[in-house]
């Protein structure tokens, strides 16, 4: 279906190339997944399988790529509309409606196809995503999950052959990111469509997969069945991890395989209590009855709680809950919002300028809201003289998060990860008191996700600050977060200590917690650390 021959990729101005030499074949109905550390090309990789590189990015590109016959050179994208879907890593920019209904009627009609065909495809794709409550709802006022079903949902109304997609569980809760994988696999096996995923989140994705494409980031990549990869791989899920802190011969894919593998281990050892971290007594926001109406949708229901210095509060739920609602209301920049939120005792919404940036920082779903400036280097400068600190400041804790990024480059022309890394370096050179963070992890792979944690975990612990985050990446929440607040449908009905809340809770729990069950263990770390000092 799918064929590279020889192929190579550089950008313009660049020192490296993307993709050197590769030659691989894509057969139909076969679901492939690409890994690589950020900006290590992945995104690239996809758009040449449409022709975006280079017909509309630019490259200089060697070899040639062929899909269904028909070679992306001599064809350009809008000619290959009828054969591939794509998601893009953000959904928002793909749209071009403002309906749900309408966005999914739109390449339809542009295609023009009979109307009966495409009532009946719309009505079908709103069944098989789940998205028929949301059908006359604006996609301005959808979550970023629901605006990434919607996405994925336009991509499948034309009936593809091919389907590619650029992180399309990053947005979603863990229950709809099993949904549409699930979707995606039965048309895989049921329909033969060829499916190829570019994801961080592999423990999510990697069950699905057929075999896995490894791009390393220095033009070389190498592609495999998932156990061939993950044997060699640096990326990989958090199990794998585990085997191989544990010593196994071989390398689990899934909490099944795990729990067999480690059914006497688990039996020798002795159950262990849960460690619960200290309770700070010292409030910096408290939020009291805080509501919230979206038209005719309630997106808070009167919530109350309080936060403290030096805690980690992950804001959990199914997509669409309220957790962007809530992070905003303590940002002050939420509108038609009643009810009281205070930060350090003062009103969120009555902090302005600098005081603001030195008590709240916050990134949205989008870190681009944030970026305005031609360059990286403008970007860090700006924020070194705007949060009055050393310059390279700002630099150094990009270079922390998300190495390699070219002082030079254009912030638009960075990956999801990358923008998200910048954004995140602008604020926290602030040193605010309270940083709030959206979906953090959009975009980052395993060794960007290890960084963040340490700088949150110094951020909160060594400068005594608080931070907020809502995410939807439940590892992230076990290696990072004090406590948990669990939201649905604009009400907290959970509120405690993390090892508590996701032990409680078998769709949010992590893979370790799964595969060592019934032991109160979240992450490797708690493993290991357990197992040490139950040795004789």
């Amino acid at each position: 279906m799918i064929t590279f021959s020889n192929v190579s990729l550089i950008y313009p101005n660049s020192t490296k190339t993307v993709i050197e030499n590769l030659t691989l074949e894509i057969s139909e109905g076969e679901l492939v997944l690409v890994i690589g550390a950020t900006g290590s090309g992945k995104s690239s990789l996809l758009r040449l399988i449409n022709g975006l590189v280079p017909h509309h990015t630019g490259g200089i590109l060697a070899g040639d790529i062929s899909v269904n016959g028909l070679s992306t050179r001599e064809v350009k994208p809008g000619g290959l509309a009828h054969l591939i879907g794509i998601v893009g890593q953000n959904p928002i920019n793909g749209f071009v409606a403002d309906t749900v209904e309408e966005e999914l009627a739109f390449s339809m009609e542009a295609l023009n196809l009979a109307p009966e065909t495409m009532r009946k495809r719309v009505e079908e794709v709103l069944d098989l995503l789940s998205l028929a409550p949301l059908r006359a709802r604006t996609i301005a006022t959808l979550s970023g999950g629901e605006q990434q079903r919607v996405a994925i949902a336009s991509a499948l109304v034309l009936h593809p052959k091919v389907l590619v997609l650029d992180e399309p569980t990053s947005a979603l809760d863990p229950i709809a990111a099993e949904e549409v994988l699930s979707i995606l696999h039965r048309l895989v096996h049921d329909l033969s469509l060829t499916v190829i995923i570019a994801e961080h989140k592999l423990e999510r994705v990697i069950g699905f997969a057929d075999r896995i494409l490894h791009i390393n980031g220095d033009g070389n990549s190498i592609i495999g069945t998932p156990e061939e990869i993950m044997k060699i791989s640096s990326i990989a899920p958090p199990i794998v991890h585990l085997a191989r802190a544990l010593g196994l011969e071989e390398v689990g894919l899934s909490v099944r395989d795990m729990r067999r593998m480690t059914e006497s281990m688990r039996a020798n050892t002795p159950l262990s209590s849960p460690l619960n971290d200290p309770v700070s007594v010292n409030p910096v926001i408290e939020i009291k009855k805080l509501s919230i109406v979206h038209g005719t949708t309630i997106a808070l229901n009167e919530v109350s709680a309080t936060i403290f210095d030096n805690e980690i509060v992950a804001v959990m739920g199914r997509n669409g809950a309220g957790k962007s609602s809530l992070l905003r209301s303590i940002a002050g920049v939420s509108d038609g919002a009643t009810g009281v939120v205070n930060v350090h005792s003062i009103n969120s919404k009555d902090l302005h300028s600098k005081v603001r940036r030195e008590t709240i920082g916050y990134i949205p779903q989008e870190p681009s809201d944030l970026l305005y400036a031609q360059s990286v280097a403008q970007e860090c400068a700006q924020a070194d003289r705007d949060n009055e600190v050393a310059p390279g400041a700002t630099y150094s804790l990009l270079a922390q998060l998300v190495p390699g990024i070219a002082l030079d480059a254009h912030p638009r022309d960075l990956s999801e990860g990358q923008r998200l890394g910048l954004a995140l370096s602008i604020v926290l050179s602030a040193n605010p008191k309270i940083l709030i963070l959206d979906e953090p992890t959009r975009g980052l792979d395993y060794e960007a996700k290890k960084s963040l944690t340490r700088i949150l975990l110094e951020f909160a612990t060594v400068f005594n600050r608080t931070v907020v985050l809502a995410t939807h990446d439940v590892e992230l929440v076990a290696e990072l977060a004090t406590r948990v607040v669990f939201i649905a449908d604009g009400d907290i009905v959970a509120d405690g200590a993390t090892i508590e809340v996701l032990l409680s809770s078998p769709a949010f729990a992590p893979q370790v917690s799964k595969v060592m069950s019934p032991q109160p263990w979240l992450t490797v770390r708690d493993v290991v650390a357990a197992l040490e000092s139950n040795a004789p």
